[in-house]
């Protein structure tokens, strides 16, 4: 690992519970180079720093734990990738995981394809596209255990984006940095409309930081009605209420 000193990540991961071997450490030090080697050239991250990558982005992206036991193996779609948080970094500490990876923007796809190549990892596929028209194709459609978005969108949004992915029984996991109590209140009613039921919400600081973070579940209770999601743009600028 070279110049690259994990002892901070690692001792990060253990704070979450998460033990990972010597080759996947190397694969995160690894991803952090692409990332920033690609982002010489096309705009992925304003986080560049090394310390910042592995605490912001990748141990961020692995406090999933707190709310999902990744130690089972599942189908996991991450909506609006982005440069791969989190659905990449969850693919290489928990390589079980069957992932799907979705941004509508080529050249991220593009990046996330040469970082999966190089790392060499298997069971991960990237799909270049719009939420709004995949959720409506009958491969992607209820057909994941969960989903995730790190996306910066309110609440009702997200949900209309990402629920009707999720499989009755199943549950979307949004990534918030804010204290979102009224943001779930306002949204409840949307949510119910997609088929979801507000669950837990957990909130925390990253590890030895003051950078604070809010999961919220939903689960999937019943199927979402075909009118969702809606025409492309359509929920972000007209959420549900």
């Amino acid at each position: 690992m070279g110049l690259y000193n994990t002892s901070q990540f690692e001792k990060d991961l253990y704070a979450l519970g998460i033990s990972l071997t010597d080759k996947q450490i190397s694969q995160f030090v690894r991803y952090y180079e692409l990332l920033i080697e690609w982002n010489g050239f096309m705009n992925l991250t304003g986080i560049t720093e090394y310390e910042e990558v592995m605490k912001k982005h990748f141990v961020d992206s692995l406090t999933l734990v707190r709310v999902f036991d990744m130690s089972q193996s599942c189908s996991l779609l991450d909506v609006g990738t982005g440069a791969g948080f989190p659905g990449l970094a969850l693919k290489i500490a928990f390589p079980a995981v069957n992932m799907t990876l979705l941004d509508s923007l080529h050249k991220r796809i593009q990046f996330l394809d040469a970082v999966i190549e190089d790392l060499g990892l298997q069971g991960v596929q990237t799909v270049h596209g719009r939420a709004e028209d995949y959720a409506r194709l009958a491969q992607y459609r209820e057909r994941f255990d969960l989903c995730v978005s790190r996306a910066v969108a309110n609440l009702a949004s997200l949900s209309e984006y990402c629920l009707p992915f999720v499989k009755v029984g199943g549950c979307f996991v949004a990534y918030k940095s804010e204290r979102s109590d009224e943001e779930l209140s306002v949204s409840e009613n949307a949510v119910a409309l997609l088929g979801g039921s507000i669950g837990k919400s957990e909130k925390f600081m990253l590890p030895d930081s003051d950078i604070f973070r809010n999961l919220i579940c939903i689960d999937k209770v019943c199927s979402t009605s075909k009118k969702y999601p809606r025409k492309a743009g359509i929920p972000t600028k007209e959420p549900l209420k």
